[in-house]
């Protein structure tokens, strides 16, 4: 996996924190900087050691699913991207969790933290399955994370919710076209 499929991975793994990030922007009367920096470092924190988890899990079984990996791989990011496709198409635009957005809640962060980078450990066993380089990967995708979320509750507050949905969109279709890269680089159909 080149720079270029890992800046576009980190983009779609963090476009979930990025669609929170701007519902806890929505719900700010003024910006709070200390809010968006502390979701930030929750959500860049959790996409980084999700993959880690998910790629010590996966390089313990690289003997087994080696003649297999790329369909494991094609699998996993196909079934995330689907399911934030999925999201997006189906959640209600006006629900909301009603809490002050502009209060630093430890225990919301840590759940809405785990719940967005579930799909970040499922990437990290496709790490271990194509053999990434998983330090520079994992510090690329907790960047990007923090710089989305950050930018997220920024936005939020800024323009509403009409971003919310095209970012989950994007972030989904972007999954699934690296999986289908990479199942048809191993198949041999497409060769870049």
């Amino acid at each position: 996996m080149g720079l270029a499929e890992l800046v576009l991975l980190a983009i779609g793994l963090s476009m979930d924190a990025f669609a929170v990030s701007i519902c806890k922007g929505l719900g700010m009367k003024k910006i709070n900087l200390k809010v968006a920096v502390v979701l930030g470092l929750f959500f860049g924190g959790f996409q980084a050691g999700m993959p880690v988890i998910g790629w010590a899990l996966g390089s313990q079984f690289m003997s087994i699913i080696g003649p297999i990996d790329h369909w494991i791989a094609f699998i996993l990011l196909a079934f995330i991207g689907g399911k934030m496709l999925w999201e997006a198409f189906t959640e209600d635009e006006n629900e909301g969790d009603g809490k002050d957005a502009e209060k630093i809640d430890l225990g919301e962060y840590l759940i809405l933290a785990i719940a967005t980078s579930i799909d970040a450990l499922a990437v990290g066993i496709s790490f271990a399955a194509l053999s990434v380089d998983i330090v520079p990967a994992v510090s690329l995708i907790g960047i990007t994370t923090f710089v989305f979320s950050v930018a997220g509750v920024a936005i939020g507050h800024t323009f509403g919710a009409r971003y919310e949905k095209p970012a989950t969109i994007v972030g989904g279709v972007v999954l699934v076209l690296i999986g289908l890269k990479i199942l048809l680089e191993h198949l041999g159909i497409l060769a870049l």
